[in-house]
């Protein structure tokens, strides 16, 4: 096993180290501070997702539109970097800490206490009728709850299963507020909740986790 001590860079340090082990079977990565436009990029692409999903352009606009989006994928294709490497899901100052996958919601407390994210779905998480889709909720509680883990100081775990109430219609373009915290632990297993709220205390939406502490090795 090996643990990242620079980016992209992986040495065998597991000799006499307890603390590897309480990653499991995962590297153990240095962040990659994002640059100071890193978070104009990410911004710059998700408007283009929520245009891909919103828009009906003429076929003429959309070849343009496949040509610069091709052009783009040849711009960035030779900075490609193996996992670890990228400022993406690394930066907790920038929404889904500037990763595409993560939904685009912002920390803004992290302790052993809670983890609370505060943001909103956007037009491309649209499910229908103005909702967010129900499969975007498990995603940001997924999220939140692998923070929650961390936070609380405890080791990297997976996730077991996650139990999810929709309570009320998720709003778009909206900012709400999710918060989690560990409810107990039982040997390896980390209990975790947390809630979905509009700003007014609007309950949207619950959550209940099971979290597995990874064994060592274990991916």
């Amino acid at each position: 096993m090996s643990e990242q001590t620079e980016p992209g860079r992986a040495t065998d340090t597991t000799a006499g180290r307890d603390d590897h082990n309480h990653h499991g079977g995962f590297p153990v990565y240095e962040p990659v501070e994002a640059g100071p436009n890193f978070g104009r990029f990410v911004e710059a692409l998700r408007h283009l997702q929520d245009l891909a999903v919103s828009t009906h352009a003429p076929d003429e606009v959309i070849d343009r539109a496949i040509d610069h989006a091709e052009a783009l994928g040849d711009l960035l294709e030779p900075y490609r970097v193996p996992e670890g490497r990228s400022p993406a899901g690394f930066n907790p100052g920038l929404p889904g800490r500037g990763s595409l996958l993560m939904l685009p919601w912002k920390i803004e407390k992290a302790d052993a206490e809670s983890v609370r994210s505060r943001g909103v779905f956007r037009i491309y998480h649209r499910g229908g009728n103005g909702a967010a889709h129900g499969g975007t909720l498990p995603l940001l509680f997924d999220d939140l709850f692998g923070m929650v883990v961390h936070a609380s100081g405890h080791p990297i775990a997976r996730t077991g299963y996650l139990h999810v109430n929709y309570r009320k219609i998720t709003p778009l373009e909206k900012e709400l507020v999710v918060e989690g915290r560990v409810e107990r632990v039982e040997g390896r297993k980390i209990f975790c909740v947390a809630e979905l709220r509009e700003a007014d205390g609007t309950l949207l939406a619950d959550c209940e986790a099971l979290m597995i502490q990874l064994l060592p090795g274990q991916p």
